[in-house]
């Protein structure tokens, strides 16, 4: 058996069936074995000429039968231009249709005679011919050939001569086909014009049927080339089918939002003092967007990462949910920023909520002729986008009080004298050193400084980096629930110097993630 494979390199197939216009658009498939058999004798004249006629022909005759096609998926296609006619003037185009069969381009066509033979010899010389194919139908058919074994692809369709029956999802295309009887005889021709018979010397070698050129034929008015036959094949009807490959659905990947970074802008703007308030009111605000983007059935969503509580109101653990940390990034004693941050990242619904975020209604005196509006300028990760408190550095200071987690004890054993500035101060620092290693459990806590930071009275301070300075009873430190009392705990103001580098934010202690205990890069928050 001889298999011939077939590959289009630019997926395309431009070939006419014999006797159809071009504009018809027609379009021949499989490629006929007569066109295939006269490229190779063109191919072989045009790059192995060192090859002599009684050393092709045997090759060529064996290939003369019909063969057997396994034919790739594919389907149809066209493109239209205008070429010039000149028939009304120089401006005159024509409408061409230009029809092709289009092919993955590493698609294979398989060639099959089942029962024709070649020798070692043969088989070299033909394969050196295959090689040199490089074009089948019209010029821009690029192609590659080769000799191969049957293919076992399971998609390819077989297209066979009929013989018997015709399957019912198979129809019948007529191939043009050598004519073994004839196809290599020499060439003779009528002139029907004259009726009278006469030998035309042709400009052709060798001087077969087979290679007869279309424009002589033409001139001799043979509506069929001599030397051929039309063989009927069965093709499936479906062959031009697109069989579509199922995919899967796609993973829309959306980053992992954990920073949303807004300026503040009013008449008034809120003193460093009121952070709490306004931290509070963001949480407000975006709660109850988010509320009013996810209802359903009158039945408002909750977001955890926004609220801090799961589905039954628990507290949630660890610190992954949302930060609200106003901030005065210019150093004049008013709030101008607002981030909001969290570990875990906000969802599509909460970005939603950022996004419609305008104004905040924090119940500051006034607040009506001087509303406190939001602009959103930056979302992005960590990784990526780190203003303001959430920088690295390796001395924090306070840039709100840092409150204590817990009471101190006036009783017992391990009381703590109240009246002590001393007491007070080892008490807030030890709360604080364990606050950093519930917070950064990576980070040796041990080998962080802590020194509180004290006025000229021994009283604590907060620094601004224009040196305005507030002490820690100046600040709101009551939230707006009844259960609050973060305003009868212990407070106070530290530096912090790490190890290391250690990226924001710091915020810790008591109501931290409303703003207070928040620390920030020694030298003040650069913008």
């Amino acid at each position: 058996m001889i298999s011939i494979s077939l590959k289009f390199l630019a997926g395309r197939y431009h070939a006419t069936p014999w006797g159809r216009h071009v504009n018809e658009g027609a379009v021949e498939w499989p490629p006929s074995p007569w066109r295939i058999l006269r490229a190779l004798v063109a191919t072989w004249k045009r790059t192995r000429p060192d090859l002599l006629q009684d050393q092709v022909e045997p090759i060529l005759r064996a290939l003369a039968q019909p063969p057997e096609f396994v034919l790739p998926p594919a389907s149809t296609g066209h493109s239209r231009h205008y070429m010039p006619w000149f028939k009304k003037g120089p401006d005159d185009r024509t409408l061409v249709f230009d029809t092709f069969v289009a092919l993955t381009r590493d698609a294979q066509i398989f060639l099959h005679w089942p029962e024709a033979t070649l020798d070692a010899a043969q088989q070299e010389r033909l394969r050196q011919i295959l090689d040199n194919l490089n074009t089948l139908g019209r010029s821009e058919s690029w192609c590659e050939a080769s000799l191969t074994t049957t293919p076992s692809d399971q998609n390819c369709v077989t297209c066979r001569p009929v013989d018997g029956d015709v399957p019912r999802d198979h129809e019948i295309v007529r191939l043009l086909c050598p004519d073994p009887a004839s196809a290599f005889e020499c060439a003779e021709f009528t002139d029907r014009s004259k009726k009278k018979p006469k030998r035309t010397a042709p400009y052709y070698e060798p001087d077969w049927h087979l290679c007869a050129e279309t424009l002589w034929l033409h001139k001799e008015k043979w509506s069929d080339p001599p030397g051929s036959k039309w063989v009927p094949y069965a093709r499936p009807r479906e062959c031009f089918k697109i069989r579509t490959k199922p995919r899967p659905p796609m993973a829309v990947s959306h980053p992992c939002i954990q920073v949303v970074r807004y300026a503040l802008d009013s008449t008034v703007l809120p003193l460093v003092t009121e952070t709490l308030p306004v931290a509070e009111a963001a949480r407000r605000a975006l709660m109850s967007i988010h509320g009013r983007l996810t209802e359903r059935n009158g039945v408002r969503g909750r977001s955890a990462i926004f609220s801090g509580k799961d589905g039954q109101g628990r507290p949630l653990a660890g610190h992954g949910h949302a930060y609200y940390l106003p901030t005065d990034e210019d150093g004049d004693g008013r709030l101008d920023h607002l981030t909001a941050f969290a570990r875990d990242g906000f969802g599509p619904d909460e970005r939603r909520a950022f996004d419609r975020l305008r104004k905040l209604s924090t119940g500051r005196s006034g607040e009506e002729s001087h509303p406190l509006r939001m602009l959103l300028v930056g979302m992005g990760t960590l990784a990526e986008y780190a203003p303001g408190p959430l920088r690295a550095s390796k001395v924090w200071v306070s840039a709100t009080p840092y409150i204590a987690t817990r009471h101190a004890k006036t009783r017992g054993r391990n009381r703590v004298d109240l009246c002590s500035p001393q007491a007070r101060t080892v008490f807030l620092a030890n709360d604080l050193r364990s606050q950093l290693q519930a917070t950064f459990p990576n980070l040796p806590a041990e080998q962080v400084l802590i020194d509180p930071v004290f006025d000229d009275g021994g009283a604590f301070k907060i620094v601004n980096r224009c040196d305005r300075q507030w002490r820690p009873i100046q600040f709101k430190r009551f939230r707006r629930k009844a259960s609050d009392d973060g305003g009868r705990r212990l407070a106070g103001a530290f530096r912090l110097t790490f190890p290391l580098k250690q990226a924001g934010p710091v915020a810790l202690g008591h109501s931290s993630h409303f703003g207070m205990g928040l620390f920030v890069p020694d030298g003040g928050i650069q913008t």
